[in-house]
């Protein structure tokens, strides 16, 4: 147990830095990114240029740093939103019963219901699309299976001969939920948080990249791809490859990250 304690915590330390690092210098080559420069355009991989330059002489290593940046922070922002908006709903529609949990859950089962990409889109568009746009619905479209996760932890701990002694001893509704329900659920929410972030940035790369998503002057992983099938005919395969690379490794690491704590805190791994 106190290896993979100690081994999680170290990757998440690692993915904590490399998040940090990866968004700061997106910002720092954010200039850097957007800068055209035909003297030098369509260059392979070199030392100059690692990732080579596209057709308009931009620095392909900039807007892939500066790309993955703009993903990991709409990722952290849709993640996070989609996390709070299921603890809320899942506790409430436990907690208060009645028409509160038959109206959280038809609307489970609906958005549940619907494609993924295609729920985005329409959030996307009927959001005006750009930045809010694909953040609202990327946000919006994961929150189910956390909500009813957490749903189906209130309904077990309201049964819990330590909960209800509590009530029956007329501990406030308010301190009962702040002080027992939301502790246990704590492992759940950091774990679905995580979880959640690699799918956000998934999501958010694949509505950008159908053009549904961020707009194309902003260099973000979804618009070089797309910008990039049109040249790969031509042989100038590095347009894709390294953005392409560099989004498979963040989304690994983290789903990574995300497995092993969901391990750590399951109680059947406990002991292991």
């Amino acid at each position: 147990m106190s290896n993979r304690r100690k081994s999680t915590l170290i990757w998440l330390s690692l993915s904590g830095v490399l998040l940090c690092a990866v968004v700061l210098a997106g910002a720092l080559l954010g200039e850097r990114a957007i800068t055209a420069d035909f003297t030098r355009k369509n260059l392979p991989p070199c030392p100059a240029f690692p990732f080579g330059t596209d057709w308009m002489g931009r620095d392909m290593l900039a807007r892939t740093v500066a790309g993955l940046s703009l993903s990991i922070r709409v990722g952290a922002l849709t993640a996070l939103a989609s996390a709070v908006l299921a603890l809320a709903l899942g506790t409430a529609s436990a907690a208060l019963g009645g028409w509160v949990d038959g109206a959280v859950s038809w609307t489970i089962d609906l958005v549940m219901g619907i494609p993924h990409i295609l729920l985005i889109i329409l959030i996307s568009i009927a959001c005006g699309r750009g930045l809010w746009g694909v953040t609202a619905g990327v946000a919006l479209s994961h929150w189910p299976a956390l909500a009813r996760l957490v749903r189906g932890e209130v309904l077990q701990l309201r049964e819990a001969p330590w909960l209800r002694m509590s009530r029956r001893l007329g501990v406030p509704p308010g301190r009962l939920l702040w002080n027992h329900l939301l502790p246990h659920l704590l492992p759940q929410f950091l774990t679905g948080l995580i979880l959640q972030f690699p799918h956000a940035i998934l999501h958010e790369a694949g509505v950008t990249f159908l053009g549904f998503g961020l707009s194309p002057e902003q260099p973000a992983i979804g618009v070089i791809l797309s910008e990039s099938m049109g040249y790969l005919a031509a042989g100038r395969w590095w347009l894709a490859l390294f953005p392409g690379l560099a989004l498979v490794g963040v989304v690994a690491l983290f789903a990574l990250v995300g497995e092993r704590l969901r391990l750590l805190l399951a109680p059947a791994s406990a002991q292991e």
